[in-house]
C-alpha cells in the first residue's frame, strides 16, 4: 500500500503487513518499542486475526477490505485526544466519498465514529490511547468495508461492492492518507475542533430524531440536538431539558428510523 505523496513529504510512514493479529495492538506495541520515535506511521494489514472493534466486539477482518492504524504522538493534550475520532471519520468519508464518488450521496456519519452508506455500516474507528511517560500514543484504528461485510450484526452492515463500488483497499488506503493529512491540519492539534465539529454535523445521521439512550444504569430517550463544542451527544429530554451524554448506546425510536420495523443502534463511546 502507497501514502499519498504529499503525506510521504511530511514525514508520514506506512508499514504494510499481509498478516497482523490487530492493526491497532501492532501500533501500540510500535509505541512502546519505540518510544523516541515520533513521525506519524500507518500499520496496515491485509488481514486481521483478531481483529477489535469498540466494546470488546470481534471486527470481522478477511482479506479483501482496508485494515489501517495511524498512530501519532502527542497529537492534542490528552483530554482532546477523544476528537480525533470524529477527526478520522470525516477523513474516511472524504475518501470514500472521493474514490466512489456515485456513493457520496448516501454517506452519513453515525456518532461518534461510523461511517454509513444508505443507512448500513459502511466503516468503523476505534481510538486507543497509552501513556508513555508524560507523552501519549494515540493509535487510530479504522477498518473499511471494501469487498466483504458481515452478516447478523447488531446493526446492518454493507460494503463498497455490495453498494455498486469497485475500490480497492490499496488505491482506498492512498486516499485516506491524504484526507487524513488535511483533517489533522484542520483539527490543529485541537484548536481548530469547532471546524470539525460543524463538518461533522454536516452529514450526521440522526439529528432531530427521537432517541432512545442506554446508560450503565438506565434508558432515556429524547430527541437529538446534535454535539456540544466538545462532542458529546445533545439529547432534548420530554421535560425540556437537555442532557449531555458522553458514552452509551443509541437507538432510534420506532417509527422514526431510516428502517421503521427495527432499532438502529448506534455505538457512542469514547466521545469527550
Amino acid at each position: 500500500m502507497r501514502l499519498d505523496p504529499e503525506a510521504e513529504g511530511l514525514g508520514f510512514r506506512v508499514a504494510t503487513h499481509d498478516v497482523l493479529p490487530s492493526t491497532n495492538a501492532a501500533a501500540l506495541h510500535q509505541a512502546f518499542e519505540h518510544q523516541d520515535e515520533t513521525q506519524p506511521l500507518w500499520i496496515v494489514a491485509r488481514e486481521q486475526t483478531a481483529g477489535r472493534g469498540r466494546r470488546g466486539n470481534t471486527w470481522v477482518s478477511p482479506r479483501g477490505n482496508l485494515y489501517a492504524t495511524l498512530l501519532l504522538k502527542d497529537p492534542a493534550p490528552p483530554l482532546r485526544a477523544p476528537e480525533l475520532s470524529f477527526v478520522a471519520a470525516l477523513a474516511v468519508l472524504d475518501a470514500i466519498a472521493e474514490r466512489a464518488p456515485g456513493l457520496a450521496k448516501r454517506l452519513a456519519l453515525k456518532w461518534p465514529n461510523d461511517v454509513l452508506c444508505g443507512g448500513e455500516k459502511l466503516a468503523g474507528i476505534l481510538l486507543e490511547g497509552r501513556m508513555l511517560g508524560e507523552s501519549i500514543a494515540v493509535a487510530i484504528g479504522i477498518g473499511v468495508n471494501c469487498m466483504h461485510h458481515p452478516t447478523h450484526t447488531s446493526y446492518p452492515a454493507t460494503d463498497l461492492a455490495a453498494a455498486g463500488a469497485q475500490v480497492s483497499a490499496d488505491d482506498l488506503f492512498t486516499a485516506l492518507s491524504r484526507a487524513m493529512l488535511c483533517r489533522l491540519a484542520q483539527w490543529q492539534n485541537g484548536a481548530g475542533f469547532a471546524g470539525i465539529r460543524r463538518d461533522w454535523l454536516a452529514r450526521a445521521a440522526g439529528i432531530g430524531e427521537t432517541m432512545q439512550v442506554r446508560l450503565p444504569d438506565r434508558d432515556i430517550s429524547g430527541r437529538c440536538e446534535g454535539l456540544d463544542a466538545s462532542g458529546c451527544l445533545l439529547l432534548r429530554r420530554a421535560d425540556g431539558t437537555l442532557q449531555t451524554i458522553a458514552a452509551g448506546e443509541v437507538f432510534a425510536l420506532a417509527g422514526t428510523a431510516e428502517r421503521a420495523s427495527h432499532h438502529q443502534q448506534i455505538v457512542a463511546d469514547g466521545a469527550r
